[in-house]
């Protein structure tokens, strides 16, 4: 059954979105979401669950409710956000836990939704693309819901900081190593810099990634997350996974969302568009 929930204002005369919310599961709190629908779409469709980034300390449904209503709209999709918790307050594992409910919410009320629960894809930038292969994890190891395919932009997945581009890239852009450390204290907590910090905070520390779907993730030359994420690309890839990685010259953290008409930015949507749409309608 669908969460009570209140109309919100269409993004633009394409798109319809409704806030709702997630009933808690298993001790876990409820989780606000917003669903966006194609104004002239029929039938059943894919769906897009999408998490908003920010560092794991920042960022919100309402902040990126324009890319979320962009990718209902170029994808056809209904377009599932959710808001999760945020640190320092709420540190790990509130964030992917608040993910989860969504996800499994969105999968069970799939029908409702005008949802074809065997074509979800999951859907992030940075601190959320990070939350998008921690709820892939999540998804594979406790069984429930499958994903056909994730897509984790320039994904934030490793709190251990060590790689070249890390240390190197420190100016440029919005996001640089030290708000990285910070953040990622505030996330992590008393666990910070340690060995226990769970897979489920940092994915990079995944030992076992087999059995994860198909993932596309893009990155830019001068993002600090550059090495981490291509690490994890090949990773990926000796599991077994089906993985498609970009590297995009000359951009940084976020490019195309500070620079969205810049040529290399339409360029960069044209491609994650295109590889939903191969996953999701092909």
């Amino acid at each position: 059954m669908l969460a009570a929930g209140s109309e919100g204002v269409p993004p633009n005369d394409r798109v319809t979105s409704q806030d709702l919310v997630a009933p808690g599961r298993d001790g876990h709190p409820e989780a606000a979401v917003r669903v966006y629908r194609p104004v002239a779409a029929t039938g059943t469709l894919p769906g897009i669950f999408y998490i908003h980034g920010g560092g794991m300390i920042l960022g919100s449904v309402e902040m990126e409710d324009a890319s979320a209503a962009m990718l209902c709209e170029m994808t056809g999709c209904v377009v599932v956000s959710v808001e999760y918790r945020l640190a320092p307050e709420n540190p790990f594992p509130a964030a992917p836990e608040d993910c989860y409910t969504g996800l499994v919410w969105m999968a069970t009320n799939a029908a409702e939704l005008g949802i074809d629960p065997e074509r979800i894809a999951l859907y992030g930038p940075s601190a959320g693309g990070g939350l998008v292969l921690a709820v892939a994890l999540m998804s594979r190891d406790r069984g429930f819901p499958s994903i056909r395919m994730q897509m984790p932009i320039y994904p934030m997945i490793d709190d251990r900081n060590d790689t070249p581009s890390s240390r190197e890239i420190t100016d440029v852009g919005i996001w640089d190593r030290d708000g990285n450390l910070e953040a990622w204290g505030m996330y992590l907590g008393a666990d910070y810099g340690s060995d226990n910090v769970s897979h489920y905070a940092a994915p990079a520390r995944a030992t076992d990634l087999s059995g994860l779907p198909p993932t596309f993730i893009d990155v830019g030359e001068v993002d600090m997350f550059r090495d981490e994420d291509i690490a994890f690309a090949a990773r990926l890839i000796q599991a077994g996974v089906p993985t498609e990685l970009h590297v995009h010259p000359g951009a940084y953290h976020a490019a195309e969302v500070f620079a969205p008409t810049a040529a290399l930015s339409q360029r960069i949507w044209a491609m994650r568009i295109d590889a939903l749409r191969r996953s999701l309608f092909g």
